[in-house]
């Protein structure tokens, strides 16, 4: 298991003595037949786990993600970060301390999740629309919406308006 972004392999395990490594989850000596390498330390499979879900990375999948300090299986990284680790609006990458704002599998910089006429915040609470791909507050959504007629906007997504979420954390964010 290498942990993607790293460009860094594991040290060659020493031939012809045996040499014990530890494992950096319990501790441990790793006397196991199979050992991971990620994060430049050696882990029991047993040990590496998803730091959300608690899955074995090892027996998941050959990735793991890593941000501040969190050890994420591929699912778990999405969900908290999005596709890219980086805000959907600027683009700019998002710590994963940062209050976050999510819609439709986006995630948003709270400075970012602004609505695309008036350019205001929107903020927990706050009802809005995203169509196409764009957030619009209650008060810009497009005409077509109002009147009831999808004009340009039939063939694409029109989703109902929507409330404000915020989340922080994993267990806010499930």
């Amino acid at each position: 298991m290498v942990n993607p972004g790293s460009s860094s392999q594991p040290p060659p395990v020493g031939s012809g003595t045996m040499s014990w490594k530890r494992c950096a989850g319990c501790g441990g000596k790793i006397a196991d037949r199979f050992l991971l390498y990620a994060m430049d330390s050696y882990w029991h499979s047993r040990c590496l786990k998803c730091s959300c879900c608690q899955a074995q990375l090892g027996e998941i999948g050959t990735s793991c993600y890593t941000k501040s300090g969190m050890i994420l299986c591929r699912n778990d990284y999405i969900r908290l970060f999005g596709n890219s680790g980086a805000c959907s609006a600027c683009g700019q990458s998002i710590p994963a301390s940062e209050l976050v704002m999510r819609a439709q599998g986006n995630v948003y910089h709270l400075k970012c999740f602004t609505c695309s006429t008036c350019r205001n915040r929107l903020v927990p609470g706050d009802r809005f629309h995203y169509i196409n791909g764009s957030l619009f507050c209650e008060h810009d959504r497009p005409t077509a919406l109002i009147n009831g007629h999808l004009n340009s906007l039939q063939t694409n997504p029109l989703l109902p308006d929507q409330k404000v979420n915020a989340c922080f954390n994993v267990s806010e964010c499930k």
